[in-house]
């Protein structure tokens, strides 16, 4: 089956993505707009302490009587007729202290509320991408590659909480601010004002034409990330095969080209990055420039007094320091854009397969089952006139029809890609029929849930798979409320405990990481304690005696046979020696029932199946004398 490649995101600059995303973030609303708050209010601070220095300069320093008092000073001088006995300096001192502790308490808030929203999106934003990896049918894993969603969630999410918490709060301070200053300096001198402010409409187009640019480069790195950390997962879970192959030097030039494209494209963004910011920067010194001389000429003929000067002046640059942060902030948005697009396809990405709303309205869904609205499940199972295609390749299943009966084991043998594994993925409902309808006990099986489903099987791959812990925490994974007692029966069961209790820790033995510390035989006989805990009525066997040894094999087939009783079961076998017993054998060729019966039937008939038997008997037969030799 063909994995996808990393999407490629071609649009411009879109808001409307920032929302969806905003909007995966909605419990961290109030936080936001206390935030926003802050940041206006730390600007407004930003604002006035230019209008008091300007007031200081004038009234306090050249004591100019004629001169035009704002609100600022008429405040000052309010407050010291009030408190100061008259003293207009006491009431400056009062207001520039009180300023000052009203933005140091806004500072206070915008760090804390910052590094909290930073943190809080982060956690809520993984936890609902892994809600939905538990959602997405086993389909979407065939074709999505680990290390795009390990990308995705751990360097992509990370960039977008920063993002959140940080840089859209500095376009919004930066917004206030620039709207604060251009009030002021139009109220002051407008038609100065209007001089300074000329530089934005050709700041304006280097602008979109920048960040047209960084998004493309960072797009790029993005996507090379995901490649990145892909090839570092084959090459650690592969660690093996790349010794046994010798393939270490070929190893490391393939990575060194994915790091070397990674470099290109990231130098590519910091240096359009390093053009772009000091363009901004000089065209804002230009017109601090030209506002310094033209005031100063404004001044020298007492048109202006030089504390109005002064607070124009810092005004100017105060103009341009909001104007040069929202530039940065854009560009950083540009990054995480790059991220924002590949979280946003998974967090909104529509299953394959889902239950209608009917169905999970009766039955509930994966997190909210019903459980007490399901049926109980014997086990028969219908394929009718059931065809199958993958979504990328050619027809596997065509008018495929079978009837199982409850507690009836099916073993299906033929030649790979045959479609074997098909057959059992659509009993297990990981995949569904493109047409015709799978029944169980007599019903389509999409009008009950996944979960019912999925929950009365129990399944074991040809590859056991463990996970950290201890062996008896693995075995409980298929039933978290079972019993240590109903855990030694299921590994009695499997004839599993004969070891386990060889072991230094018995039960408790930690399996390490991917069960590395047991061999293949002993992972497989957990798997099976496993699948048999939660008491199946569906019970699937892939190939799962085939990569064990011979003395293995044995122990696992005589589980076999007690594990089946009474349920139904699928085996797929490549050593055909393992079906003889099976109720009914099916030869799959070209996505058909090429023949079926029981071992003796088919050995019989001398068709397929006797041509494979004897086929596997024969090398067999070769190998045991070439080993006793």
């Amino acid at each position: 089956m063909q994995q996808v490649q990393e999407q490629d995101y071609s649009q411009k600059f879109n808001l409307g993505l920032w929302r969806s995303l905003l909007r995966h973030a909605k419990e961290y609303y109030k936080h936001l707009i206390i935030l926003a708050v802050c940041m206006a209010i730390s600007a407004l601070c930003d604002v006035i302490f230019p209008l008091m220095t300007s007031y200081a300069i004038d009234f306090l320093i050249y004591d100019n009587p004629t001169g035009k008092r704002d609100i600022i000073g008429k405040s000052i001088e309010a407050i010291g007729n009030l408190l100061f006995q008259g003293s207009a300096m006491g009431g400056f001192i009062f207001v520039y202290i009180a300023i000052l502790a009203v933005q140091v308490a806004t500072i206070y808030a915008f760090l804390y509320l910052g590094a909290k929203i930073e943190t809080g999106v982060c956690f809520t934003i993984r936890k609902k991408a892994f809600h939905k990896l538990q959602e997405l049918p086993f389909a979407y894993y065939d074709r999505m590659p680990v290390g795009h969603l390990m990308s995705r969630m751990t360097s992509d999410i990370q960039r977008l909480s920063e993002t959140i918490g940080w840089s859209l709060l500095d376009l919004c301070w930066g917004a206030v601010m620039l709207v604060m200053c251009s009030v002021t300096m139009l109220s002051i001198n407008w038609k100065l004002g209007l001089a300074v402010m000329v530089v934005l409409p050709p700041l304006a187009v280097i602008s979109f034409y920048f960040q047209k640019k960084i998004l493309k480069s960072w797009r790029v790195v993005r996507k090379t990330n995901s490649r990145i950390t892909g090839s570092f997962n084959e090459g650690i879970m592969g660690a093996k095969t790349t010794k046994t192959l010798v393939r270490e030097e070929m190893n490391e030039e393939e990575f060194t080209v994915l790091t070397r494209e990674m470099r290109r494209s990231s130098v590519r963004a910091a240096s359009l990055n390093a053009i772009y910011l000091p363009i901004v920067i000089s065209l804002g010194s230009l017109a601090t420039a030209y506002a310094l001389w033209r005031g100063g000429n404004l001044v020298l003929i007492g048109a202006m007094s030089l504390g109005v000067i002064q607070v124009f002046v810092n005004y100017t640059v105060q103009f341009f320091q909001p104007v040069r942060d929202i530039a940065a902030v854009l560009s950083e948005m540009q990054s995480a854009q790059a991220a924002a697009e590949r979280v946003i396809t998974l967090l909104e990405t529509e299953a394959d397969i889902v239950d209608s709303p009917e169905v999970e309205k009766e039955f509930g869904d994966n997190f909210h089952p019903k459980r007490e609205n399901w049926p109980e499940i014997h086990g028969d199972i219908d394929f009718e006139h059931v065809d199958f295609k993958y979504k990328e390749g050619e027809k596997v299943l065509s008018d495929f029809n079978l009837h199982v009966k409850a507690g009836e084991t099916i073993a299906l043998v033929g030649p790979t890609g045959a479609g074997k594994s098909t057959v059992v993925n659509l009993v297990c409902r990981f995949y569904e029929p493109t047409n015709g309808e799978i029944n169980i006990d007599g019903v389509d099986y999409r009008k009950r849930s996944q979960l019912w489903l999925q929950s009365n099987l129990g399944y074991v791959l040809q590859e056991p798979r463990l996970f950290s812990g201890t062996i008896r925490d693995n075995i409980r994974y298929s039933k978290l409320d079972a019993t240590d007692e109903e855990i030694r029966r299921a590994a009695q069961l499997v004839n599993a405990e004969s070891f386990i209790l060889k072991l230094e820790k018995g039960y408790d033995t930690d399996v390490g990481e991917g069960g590395n510390r047991l061999s293949t035989g002993e992972k497989q006989l957990i798997s099976f304690a496993r699948a048999i805990l939660s008491d199946p009525r569906i019970f699937i066997l892939d190939e799962a005696t085939s990569s064990v040894d011979t003395e293995t094999e044995v122990i696992i087939q005589n589980a076999i046979s007690e594990v089946l009783k009474g349920r139904t079961s699928f085996i797929i076998a490549h050593r055909l020696s393992t079906v003889r017993s099976a109720d009914r054998i099916l030869v799959i060729e070209n996505g058909g029932i090429r023949e079926m019966g029981t071992h003796k039937e088919l050995m019989q008939k001398k068709g397929s199946y006797y041509k494979l038997y004897m086929s596997q008997f024969e090398e067999e037969r070769a190998q045991e004398i070439l080993s006793a030799k």
